[in-house]
């Protein structure tokens, strides 16, 4: 869009099986957030919501579980490049939906980098299979014979986005990642208010020629009749308005499919200054700083932005001075202006929606101490600038605890004491973010274990964590976003916490073997089948699961110990003072060294020379067993437990290692890892 925004609006298309539509009738204009002429015109009238959902069960879903974790993940990667290429052209749209260049940033490319982060995720923490494992084998039987192990399956159905206005890129991709890395394809409908800006950014995904057909779909109007055709295999995923929320989780079909649904609704967040944080500490600076930055970020549409501050009472005074003189430096009006800080709400209906919000504030026994929600700043737009209100009864204000202005709005209160700031907290119902400023340790544990099940994410800040902070109301994707409570009481993102809520967990039954088969990770009790070719020379394409090296014994002596305690220096006394070491409840007296064992079984299992094996690079799980006394003798079994190609050049391969003594008693036992050629 170009400054005066007069041009043909534009008519945005819907993506149904695979191509365009735009439809016909019934159209909705888009308002310009700065100029408030109509730059759109959006609909989904003559769609086919059924054979839409037909066409991600039939196709997309088949053709995306196909994929590996890994090959989604490069999947994403890709996505993410593509939008990164094009990310002015999403720029020049996002000022005409009130953002300044930084609220993109935020949007754009942090809507990217989410999926940057769930391919990096993807390829780090998930297996390149399709099956994921949930926890540790579980023994069934007495012989072995019988175990059980969870592990999650991809959906075999649709995710249905539903996303907000505020941010149409991120809102998108961020619940896209953990989507498409689960294997399940999605209908995404954004926000008719700024749907253009999400219409272009999916249209760059489209272009890309990334995803398998079927994929991906988009609405850009009303869903129609689509919540009826859902089934148990399907997922809504929702944010917005807790009543659009409660309206949808009541549908019949929802209700009685069991539908998944996750939401993300209305949330009164609180950030709160600690006790200790007096006029002239590091913290309270950082807290009217964190305040007003959430205020007008986003013109204050944010679902994490800061609705209730809260301070001891002595302070409340200089936090109303400070405030308002950092919101008294706030530019509001076209975001493309030189030395404007804040742009305008998305739609006329918003600015409509702040104005009765912080009307009913006022009856709600609150007072505006800074900005006017009846003047208008700036032009023909939804420009508002910052209101800040005060309430000195929090308790005898419900209105502040319950009404959202969603918007440049917040409201400071005073608390008594810590308890009091911990249930005024609490009051809002259940919240998606929480912000503490202290420098005080005993502050932050006693807020935390009051607070911790009201919120779902908290924010403690003080002067060592704030140069580096991403602040109060930034959802991060290796984080849970989501809360309780009014807040919907759903999570998304989470790395890969939020990929499991589109796949199903399935405690499995069976024999190890067959368990192994289907999981493609060896488990204690399958086969451990033996070759000529010591395992280090081969490559991981040439592993078999199971494969294992069973070595020749070593004796361990005395002198080995004692050489070992006087190389390493480790002295301690089970190993170096026999009648102390009998004394010990659990020695019959001195044993060799646990790091002495590990280095033993290295050197019995390790091939010297160069090959497919290029590095150890760690290892997990270790437990000792059984005590190595002077005299015994040591064995090793490796097997290959599961291997991983990241990319052409290498993968990793993780070994089970178990060491046993003469009597074949388990010493050790633990996961070797190594970098390997593919």
């Amino acid at each position: 869009m170009d400054r005066t925004e007069s041009m043909k609006p534009l008519k945005l298309l819907n993506y149904a099986q695979d191509r365009w539509y735009g439809a016909e009738s019934a159209l909705a204009p888009v308002e310009s957030a700065l100029t408030g002429e109509t730059i759109a015109m959006t609909g989904s009238g003559g769609l086919d919501f059924k054979a839409m959902l037909d066409h991600a069960r039939d196709v997309g879903g088949p053709a995306l579980r196909r994929m590996t974790f890994h090959e989604r993940a490069w999947m994403l990667k890709h996505l993410a490049n593509a939008v990164m290429a094009r990310k002015e052209e999403l720029y020049e749209l996002s000022y005409s939906t009130g953002a300044t260049r930084t609220d993109g940033w935020i949007d754009i490319e942090g809507g990217a980098g989410t999926l940057f982060s769930f391919s990096s995720k993807g390829r780090r923490e998930l297996p390149n299979g399709r099956v994921l494992i949930d926890g540790a084998m579980e023994p069934l039987s007495k012989g072995g014979s019988f175990v059980g192990q969870h592990v999650y399956t991809s959906l075999q159905g649709v995710a249905v986005h539903i996303n907000a206005f505020n941010f149409p890129v991120w809102g998108m991709l961020e619940k896209l990642g953990p989507t498409l890395l689960a294997g399940v394809p999605a209908i995404v409908k954004p926000a008719s208010a700024t749907g253009y800006l999400a219409e272009a950014a999916f249209r760059i995904m489209i272009e890309a020629d990334i995803l398998p057909p079927g994929a991906l779909q988009l609405v850009m109007g009303g869903v129609g009749d689509l919540l009826d055709h859902l089934t148990l295999q399907d997922v809504v995923s929702f944010t917005g308005s807790a009543q659009t929320a409660m309206k949808l989780q009541t549908h019949p079909v929802i209700a009685r499919e069991s539908v998944r649904f996750i939401a993300e609704r209305d949330s009164l967040n609180a950030s709160v200054l600690g006790p200790d944080a007096a006029p002239g500490t590091p913290e309270f600076d950082l807290f009217v700083k964190e305040v007003a930055r959430e205020m007008t970020v986003k013109a204050g549409q944010k679902c994490t932005a800061i609705r209730r501050a809260m301070a001891p009472a002595e302070h409340i005074d200089a936090v109303q001075e400070a405030l308002s003189a950092r919101l008294a430096r706030v530019r509001v009006g076209d975001p493309r202006e030189e030395g404007v800080t804040m742009g305008a709400l998305a739609s006329r209906a918003q600015l409509a929606s702040v104005r009765e919000a912080v009307q009913k504030l006022v009856e709600g026994e609150a007072r505006i101490v800074s900005g006017d929600p009846d003047s208008t700043p700036s032009g023909n737009g939804f420009f508002l600038r910052p209101i800040l209100l005060r309430t000195d009864d929090p308790w005898g204000s419900p209105a502040v605890h319950d009404v959202e202005p969603f918007g440049p709005v917040s409201t400071i209160m005073p608390y008594r004491d810590l308890g009091d700031a911990v249930a005024l907290a609490n009051r809002g119902m259940g919240s998606l973010a929480l912000s503490l400023f202290t420098n005080d340790a005993a502050v932050a544990e006693e807020f935390v274990l009051g607070a911790g099940a009201y919120h779902g994410r908290m924010l403690i800040l003080d002067r060592t964590s704030a140069g580096e902070s991403t602040g109060h109301g930034s959802p991060l994707p290796v984080l849970v976003h989501g809360g309780p409570g009014r807040a919907g009481g759903g999570e998304e993102m989470g790395g890969v916490r939020g990929v499991v809520h589109y796949m199903q967990r399935t405690a499995l039954q069976g024999s190890p073997a067959a368990l192994s088969a289907v999981i493609g990770q060896w488990l204690p009790g399958a086969a451990k089948p033996e070759g000529e070719v010591h395992p280090f020379r081969r490559r991981i394409s040439e592993l078999d699961i199971g494969y294992t090296l069973k070595t020749a014994s070593r004796t361990v002596t005395l002198e080995d110990i004692e050489h070992f305690a006087a190389f390493t220096g480790d002295n301690f006394y089970a190993h170096m003072n026999e009648d102390a070491a009998k004394a010990s409840p659990i020695f019959e007296g001195r044993v060799a060294h646990g790091y002495l064992i590990l280095s033993f079984a290295a050197g019995l299992f390790v091939d010297p020379d160069p090959g497919p094996v290029l590095a150890n690079t760690g290892l997990e799980n270790l437990r000792f067993q059984t005590p190595l006394y002077p005299g015994d003798s040591m064995r090793v079994e490796l097997t290959v437990k599961s291997k991983s190609v990241r990319d052409e050049e290498r993968g990793e391969v993780r070994w089970a290692v178990y060491v046993y003594n003469q009597k074949d008693e388990v010493v050790a036992t633990y996961d070797l890892l190594t970098m390997n050629t593919p």
